[in-house]
């Protein structure tokens, strides 16, 4: 895992930032993604530079060093990831003339791509990966992101000049750089609590998308494309759903499941994992434990507040799998500490507050492990997330409504006080039970009133309802969220939630998350279950192996059934949260306060000042509004660290 960041120039002649220095400074902007060493490479009179940060992982060596040119001299790559079907590629290799000087994976893509060309290389790679190829002899440059977004490329033109980087501030390092702020972007931003990919904070600078390569050359344009289409392949499978029998279906999920983590567990350094005692991160680490030839080091964050502590659920796996286990309780202190440092690590507004204990827990593992590998992706590949379950259920109860009779739903559920809603979810049984009941009914209610399942997801989505309201100026981009064709496409409903949230807030807040969190204390986070491979198997799955009777993740349970007890596992999803509601009313106050101030919001003229302060006001009295309060202070808290930005 590592920082990569570049530069080339578009037009002949032109004049841009070519230096030795601008591409330092770019480069050692990362440089936490890489402390073991940095490397750059840079051809002055062509106007192409490549910077490296590396986090040694395979072939700790010099021969694993980046920039690393091919053999021939033909190629440059840097390049930031991890592939795992490099043992097969190497063997394709050795039948050419081409001959290895170490055993690093960028060696191996670098020689392969010499070979056989970038685009007949990239579909053989099974892993996580940003890579910047450039060819000397054609001036072709290009950037590839893998299939599901793991890991990040960002990019833009400034003065004629392409670059790109694995985080935003690779690219604010470059002169002529003006940062203006993109209003449109915010606006998405208050209703996801995420930008979506292609976007980024600022105007003009973007977001490689998952699947996608970017091309161009001296004198040519910037051009995109697919060379993974997760939509289409969606599209194909649920048109013609296998009819595989159960058994058979859960033996090869097991084994393709078993055959993504035993790859992830090649490394010169020590592996752990990431354990919460959910099914996804316990099903990764029994099948670690399977695999490993070493006892398997596990890693866990739990809070004092009821409602929020999985920690015990943890404890109880590990014992079982026999791992040495960590764990960290975490408090409101922890917060106060690192909610300073959050527009730094992310360079534009992020607001999924599970990045605290994500960042918490990231830290006390680096303390032990290199490499950890986590359980993201299941609960979008299986229908994992409880708001799947809650829209199938109101949509059973709203769409066959007539208007009159929703819209009275509507006004009886925001009737109800938020705190008494708030604590009737709390007692609710099994599946039912939700934390911030009262909230939720907000966000939901309507909803409700459309009578259109789409429109009814779209509102379980939002942070806010209307953001170019509350954005002063903006109108917000519209991605696949608002796409009327995707039902003719996906027509089930628990089908297109789930393909929606694979495109969109998987790699555009989880994958993000985890990637800064790690990336930040140099930790390389590896995540077996967005193995291509099994994302595609998954979708040819029938929909009741995933959502079965109110189950959700049937087929991931029966695999992991057979190594971890039911009995430590059937329990009400919980989710990877924190006791934010309450820490904003107490020891975050201040901080809040100072942020959300009247004469604050009124001078920026960025947003609305009055439903802010309303739903501030309300939160301090006891309703929660929390979630979309973590918008506007994350928002603020970044343009606070970002003066210079022009809004």
């Amino acid at each position: 895992m590592c920082g990569i960041a570049g530069f080339m120039r578009l037009r002949p002649g032109g004049r841009g930032p070519l230096s030795q220095r601008v591409l330092d400074e770019m480069t050692d902007s990362l440089a936490y993604r890489g402390p073991d060493s940095r490397g750059t490479w840079l051809d002055s009179e062509r106007g192409v530079g490549f910077g490296h940060r590396r986090l040694a992982i395979r072939d700790l060596t010099p021969t694993g060093a980046q920039p690393m040119t091919s053999g021939c001299g033909q190629f440059v790559i840097v390049y930031n990831g991890e592939v795992y079907s490099h043992n097969e590629i190497a063997a394709d290799l050795e039948r050419t003339n081409r001959r290895l000087k170490g055993h690093s994976d960028t060696e191996i893509i670098l020689e392969a791509c010499a070979e056989w060309g970038i685009e007949n290389v990239v579909p053989r790679l099974i892993g996580m990966f940003a890579i910047a190829l450039y060819d000397k002899q054609t001036g072709d440059l290009t950037l590839v992101r893998d299939r599901l977004g793991i890991k990040p490329l960002y990019w833009s033109v400034i003065d004629g000049v392409l670059t790109f980087g694995s985080e935003l501030k690779a690219l604010r390092a470059v002169p002529g750089w003006a940062p203006a702020l993109d209003r449109n972007a915010m606006a998405s931003f208050m209703r996801h609590n995420y930008i979506p990919a292609p976007f980024t904070i600022y105007k003009d600078t973007y977001k490689l998308e998952p699947g996608t390569m970017l091309k161009t050359k001296l004198g040519g344009e910037v051009s995109t494309e697919c060379f993974w289409n997760l939509r289409g392949l969606v599209e194909t499978s649920v048109g013609g759903k296998s009819k595989i029998d159960e058994g058979e279906a859960i033996n090869r999920l097991d084994a393709l499941l078993s055959d993504a983590v035993r790859r992830r567990l090649v490394a010169d350094v020590p592996i752990g994992s990431l354990l919460s005692g959910g099914i996804d991160s316990s099903l990764v680490t029994a099948l670690m434990a399977e695999t490993a030839d070493r006892k398997i080091n596990t890693f866990s964050i739990g809070f004092a507040e009821k409602g929020f502590d999985e920690a015990p659920f943890a404890r109880e796996v590990a014992r079982h799998l026999g791992t040495d286990h960590t764990e960290l309780y975490a408090d409101a202190s922890h917060a106060l500490d690192m909610v300073e440092h959050l527009p730094q690590w992310y360079d534009e507004p992020f607001a999924d507050s599970s990045q605290l204990p994500t960042a918490l827990v990231c830290e006390l593992t680096r303390q032990h492990v290199k490499v950890v590998l986590s359980g993201d992706g299941g609960d979008e590949l299986f229908a994992g997330y409880s708001r799947y379950a809650y829209a199938l259920d109101m949509r059973k109860v709203a769409s066959p409504a007539p208007g009159a009779l929703r819209n009275v739903l509507a006004r009886g559920l925001r009737a109800v006080p938020r705190r008494a809603l708030d604590q009737i979810g709390e007692v609710l049984p099994g599946r039912w039970r939700i934390n911030g009941l009262g909230s939720k009914v907000e966000r939901y209610a309507p909803a409700i009133l459309e009578g259109d399942p789409d429109t009814l997801y779209r509102g379980m989505l939002s942070h806010w309802h209307t953001p170019n309201d509350l954005v002063i100026g903006a109108s917000e981009t519209k991605g696949v969220l608002w796409d009327t064709h995707l039902p003719t496409g996906v027509p089930n409903f628990l089908d297109r939630m789930m393909l929606i949230d694979t495109l969109t807030y998987l790699p555009d807040d989880i994958l993000t998350k985890v990637d800064r969190s790690s990336m930040i204390v140099g930790l390389e986070a590896r995540v077996p279950l967005l193995d291509h491979r099994v994302v595609e198997f998954s979708w040819t799955l029938p929909r009741h192996m995933k959502y079965r009777d109110g189950v959700a993740k049937w087929a991931l349970r029966e695999v992991l059934y057979r190594r971890v007890p039911r009995a430590l596992l059937d329990r009400p999803k919980m989710g990877f949260g924190v006791p934010l509601a309450e820490w904003l009313r107490g020891p975050l106050r201040d901080w809040a306060e100072e942020l959300l101030a009247e004469k604050r919001l009124k001078d920026q003229e960025l947003f609305t000042p009055a439903p802010i302060r309303e739903r501030w006001q309300a939160h301090l009295a006891g309703a929660n509004w929390a979630y979309p309060l973590w918008n506007v202070l994350m928002a603020q808290a970044w343009l606070s660290a970002n003066p210079e930005v022009s809004l």
